[in-house]
């Protein structure tokens, strides 16, 4: 006979028709992998009954003190049944995924026999329309209470259902269990009165094993390395009142790969973070729409295992808590995931300075009577409608799970989906299930505070769509600019292929910068049959006072100062194409035409001063290299 802890007896104590405080999940199996290729229900009860030895858990109940005067213990159930735990149904056709949720809520939604080992597997059949899922498949819908198990040692159980191999041999060892005598009421009551005589002396033990804690918590706030905020105090919602009795499941899996890309858009975010980004996102998108969304955050609850690696098959909870903010506040998926970011640094701090160990053990040393007393009076009294409500919005609980294919029966496990106990004033709370290289986002809800499951997944899915197109556009940066000397040589090769100067100035774009349009219109204003372009181009390369008149005007245009300004290799082929055009019979047509340069010339002269027009067009042409007009 062994004695539960103080926050198992918690789960104990809380639990009422309309809270069940079970957890489990939905787990999908291919029988392909089986021998034949198929599994039948009897093959189901055999394989578990081979395997029960492994588990601690499957074969223990409860035993409650007359009055709750004391915690709760275990004893090995001296009328176990397996037929009992292990049960059988099949969804009516279609056999679709929504299907499976409802008749998943119905079962979770029903409360366990507290008198029998606190567990049930309800494997369903008839999944012929979900989709992803081959033929013949089946799941099974498990529950779990919580007193006898918690994220951790969860896992412990799923490896005595579950084999490495789907043709693995049952255990080797002899099963060595043995029930237990029922204790009286006598007996129990004995054990309470020395109990409550010793415990004092555990509270001293553990307040002195706290204190450290509390000395690190109170210099961490003194040196400020980390804050307690209002914004950790959640605002109340419609998921923060009294529930009821009907539940609601539904989740979907994404691809580990991609939580991980998301993780990149803020150096240093786990991939937690990453998860309670998308939860806040989507809360944040169905309270927006049923007009109920507070101007502050919301908050989660995020458990913390303090179990040690030799602790990983006991039973009963080792966890600790942080508050995680949410974001909501925030619209941008990138701004709120940095935000969530920045919160859980700062709460693991706290938490890291309080000892999340320490923690769980001040849980241990709770009068066991008050305990009851004040789950039994929160929730008879309906204290969650009536504004005291728990300091968190909702619960965003990660559990890992295999990182490797896992066999039922010799059937494999596709899929496993985790569905979370509720009470008064929370009435919402979501999985984190991870198995191989995929995660899983559930959630569990009060059918009255959500009674749109479908939106609710859809604004999950969005959530994340946000932040993957975000990670995708952040990881598809265009590279930064080339230096400047690897600009440059792009406009001497477009000149060098010698074709008319209105295709080259077609490719420019797509070399290099927006200041290449200019040089675009310069060249598409001349005439595309100038033959001495090809010549002069691979001539002239470093004439690039030139090209501010090549694009305004015939080469004898009197403009060549302006043009000293901004110098660029590109031009020079276009600029000497036009002072040799005379070479051509096209080129003699246009001589009259030079006459007006001497006009602006003369005018040049005056402004100046100092240079006739004939010195104006000499000086011209000795910059551009070409001689000067008769």
């Amino acid at each position: 006979m062994r004695q539960l802890q103080g926050m198992d007896a918690s789960f104990v104590a809380l639990e009422t028709r309309n809270s069940p405080m079970h957890i489990g999940s939905i787990l999908i199996y291919n029988p392909e992998t089986a021998p034949g290729g198929f599994v039948r229900f009897k093959d189901i009860l055999s394989f578990f009954e081979s395997r029960m030895q492994l588990s601690r858990t499957i074969r223990q109940r409860l035993v409650r003190v007359p009055m709750d005067l004391d915690y709760p213990y275990w004893i090995e159930d001296p009328d176990f049944d397996l037929e009992y735990h292990v049960r059988h149904v099949a969804l009516p056709k279609p056999g679709d995924w929504r299907q499976l949720c409802i008749q998943a809520a119905r079962i979770f939604s029903r409360p366990l026999d507290l008198d029998r080992p606190p567990w049930e597997f309800t494997v369903v059949e008839g999944l012929d329309n979900v989709p992803g899922v081959p033929k013949g498949s089946y799941a099974m819908v498990t529950k779990v209470h919580h007193a006898a198990i918690d994220g951790m040692s969860g896992i412990d159980l799923m490896e005595a259902t579950h084999t490495l191999e789907p043709n693995a041999p049952p255990p080797k060892t002899k099963d060595q269990w043995k029930p237990e005598r029922v204790p009286t009421a006598i007996e129990l009551l004995s054990k309470s009165y020395f109990n409550a005589v010793t415990n004092p002396l555990k509270q001293l033990e553990v307040a002195a094993k706290a204190a450290p804690g509390l000395a690190r918590a109170i210099k961490g706030l003194a040196v400020k390395e980390f804050k307690v905020e209002s914004a950790m105090l959640a605002p109340k919602t419609r998921f923060n009142r009294k529930i009821s009795p009907h539940r609601v499941v539904e989740g979907r899996s994404f691809p580990l790969a991609s939580i991980k890309k998301i993780r990149a858009l803020d150096e240093g975010a786990k991939v937690n973070d990453v998860f309670l980004t998308i939860v806040g996102g989507a809360m944040r998108k169905y309270l927006k729409s049923k007009n109920d969304l507070p101007k502050t955050t919301l908050t989660a609850m995020a458990p913390i295992s303090t179990r040690s690696g030799d602790e990983k098959g006991d039973m009963g909870n080792q966890v600790s808590a942080m508050i995680a903010q949410l974001g909501t506040h925030i619209e941008d998926p990138v701004e709120r995931l940095k935000y969530v970011h920045s919160r859980t640094t700062n709460s693991k701090a706290m938490t890291d300075a309080l000892g999340a160990r320490n923690m769980t053990e001040i849980s241990k040393v709770s009068p066991a009577l008050w305990m009851s007393l004040g789950a039994q009076l929160y929730t008879r009294l309906g204290l969650a409608n009536r504004g005291v409500g728990p300091p968190f919005t909702t619960v965003v609980t990660n559990v890992p799970g295999p990182p490797i294919p896992i066999f039922s029966s010799g059937a494999k496990l596709e899929s496993m989906m985790g569905l979370v106990c509720l009470n008064d004033g929370l009435g919402l709370g979501h999985v984190v299930q991870s198995y191989c290289d995929e995660a899983t986002i559930s959630f569990t809800a009060c059918r009255e505070a959500l009674p749109d499951p479908d939106f609710y997944i859809e604004c999950i899915v969005e959530s994340y769509e946000e932040l993957l197109a975000a990670a995708e556009a952040h990881e598809n940066k265009p590279a930064p600019p080339k230096k400047p000397g690897a600009r440059k040589a792009a406009p001497t090769k477009t000149g060098a292929t010698g074709k008319p100067a209105s295709k080259p100035a077609a490719k420019k774009p797509a070399a290099k910068a927006t200041r290449a349009a200019p040089v675009k219109a310069g060249a598409t204003s001349k005439t595309a049959h100038e033959p001495a372009a090809r010549t002069t181009a691979t001539k002239v390369t470093r004439a690039a006072p030139a090209k501010s008149g090549a694009t305004a005007k015939p080469a004898n245009t009197p403009a060549p100062k302006k043009a000293a300004a901004k110098p660029k290799p590109a031009a020079p082929s276009k600029t000497g194409a036009s002072a040799k055009a005379p070479a051509s019979k096209a080129a003699a047509r246009k001589k009259p035409a030079r006459r007006k340069p001497a006009a602006k010339s003369a005018e040049f002269a005056k402004k100046t001063a100092q240079k006739t027009a004939q010195e104006t067009a000499q000086e011209t042409a000795q910059e551009t290299g070409s001689k000067p007009a008769k």
